[in-house]
């Protein structure tokens, strides 16, 4: 049950549109939301992902504002999504519905951006969004302030196969006076009172006040300021918030207009899908209530920069850059390997790079970048290199693509062991060295062959104890 307090009931009846009632708000506050997924179209089509989980019995509802997400209805109802094959192979994500949208609106007005800058990351719904819509290709920098939420970011991506992303962890304020005009799209999911939220977190109101209304929306002003100065002229920026307020929505954004009445052009989303209009306001921006589309409630902005601003270059402390591009003898051995051992393709827009006995493989467009600003968690690791060839990592297994009538095929059983942890005994079957394990033509890790053993390969951190089952 969600206790209002007062103050917000005033505060949200002189907010809510007149066909719209405090009673519908708070009646729908109290309903627990539908269970929803994104498809991750890196891994597989919305076409292949619903008859397959059709054949295993979900009913799956369309999501209006996103053509790979769905709402969850039936028999899945009661199912650990986290665990189950499907998932921890990075088929889909479990995101809220509403928040779906931000990544949506940015790319409704975008096409083929090569540079995007994702403000606030964790734990990785909209990043991985935003990757998929690239189609992996160009450059998007995913940055964190929290550094206890950067490992799950990271994981998330790697889970869902993202390529094309590297991680920073910053204070958002630092990206326009670091980067100013880099990005061609920025996505700000602002810090926020998490008002909307409710429905999934009863407790989120808890530390409600209306001075802390007044305290987040100083940072706000400032995150959307320093982005802002980050974008290209001609880019466009995306600002969302899971709270209700006017205070950290409509006026941060109009405070940015104040600040740059000739470069900062609203742009209406009110035929971004079916139904929009509903909650579309005369500025353009999407203010979702509970009730509008039974979600959480949300908003949207965007704003296109018409022109570019002044703003205070600040030159980064970047520290030793560990790595080194590899030379081309050792380029052609690591490509060679991957190919005829494990039928991978090393991606052509990018560079093979080394760091002591490591291979990675950077984004072409990443490199540019490489003495503007401190980055972590960069590319994507190839192998180790060692006496007798090299020794395949994880990460390249499930971020490039492979020929997967290469890999050895495993029954639900066999996969549901090998995600374990455990060894699988093949029979008959053997082979030599290592090799790449899937389920129903999913890639799920690694594996080598030891006479007619697959010896698991799978990282210990992403061993689970249990795998869920569809019913």
């Amino acid at each position: 049950m969600v206790d209002f307090p007062q103050a917000f009931l005033d505060l949200i009846e002189s907010t809510m549109p007149a066909h719209l009632t405090l009673d519908e708000f708070v009646r729908y506050s109290q309903l627990p939301l539908r269970r929803s997924i994104r498809v991750n179209t890196l891994k597989i089509s919305v076409e292949d992902f619903n008859q397959r989980m059709t054949k295993k019995g979900w009913r799956l509802t369309p999501v209006p504002w996103c053509q790979q997400g769905f709402w969850l209805d039936g028999e899945q109802d009661d199912i650990a999504l986290g665990n189950i094959p499907e998932h921890l192979a990075g088929l889909f994500y479990i995101q809220e519905a509403s928040s779906m949208m931000p990544p949506f609106a940015l790319f409704h007005f975008l096409n083929q951006p090569e540079y995007v800058l994702d403000v606030a990351s964790a734990p990785g719904s909209k990043t991985s969004q935003i990757a998929a819509l690239m189609d992996n290709s160009g450059l998007l920098i995913a940055n964190e302030y929290s550094s206890s939420r950067v490992k799950v970011l990271h994981s998330n991506l790697q889970r869902l196969g993202v390529r094309n992303v590297a991680l920073t962890h910053f204070d958002g304020h630092v990206f326009g006076p670091t980067l100013p005009e880099q990005f061609d799209a920025i996505l700000l999911d602002a810090p926020c009172g998490g008002e909307g939220t409710v429905r999934k977190d009863p407790d989120a109101m808890r530390n409600w006040s209306l001075q802390s209304i007044d305290e987040i929306t100083q940072v706000q002003r400032g995150l959307i300021d320093s982005a802002f100065c980050a974008l290209k002229s001609g880019g466009v920026m995306v600002y969302s918030t899971c709270t209700l307020n006017r205070q950290e929505n409509h006026d941060v954004c109009n405070y940015l207009k104040a600040q740059y009445p000739d470069q900062v052009e609203f742009l209406s989303l009110a035929d971004l899908f079916p139904g929009a209009e509903q909650s579309c306001g005369a500025e353009g921006f999407l203010h979702i209530w509970p009730q509008i589309y039974d979600s959480e409630g949300f908003f949207v902005a965007a704003i296109r920069k018409t022109g570019s601003v002044d703003s205070t270059y600040i030159k980064p402390r970047l520290g030793n850059f560990p790595f080194k591009p590899a030379d081309a003898e050792v380029t052609a051995q690591i490509t060679n390997y991957l190919e005829q051992q494990l039928g991978i393709t090393v991606p052509a827009d990018g560079v093979v790079m080394a760091r002591d006995a490591e291979l990675w493989w950077f984004p072409q467009n990443l490199m540019p970048l490489l003495d503007k600003i401190r980055l972590q968690r960069l590319g994507v690791k190839l192998a180790d290199v060692h006496k007798k060839g090299f020794r395949t990592h994880h990460q390249a297994v499930l971020a490039l693509p492979c020929d997967q009538t290469r890999c050895v095929e495993l029954t639900l059983e066999q996969a549901e062991q090998y995600l374990m942890g455990r060894d699988i005994p093949m029979g008959e079957a053997g082979g030599k060295g290592e090799t790449i394990v899937c389920l129903d033509g999913t890639v799920l890790g690694l594996a080598k062959w030891i006479n007619s053993r697959l010896k698991n390969g799978l990282p210990r951190d992403l061993v689970k104890d249990k795998i869920s089952h569809y019913a």
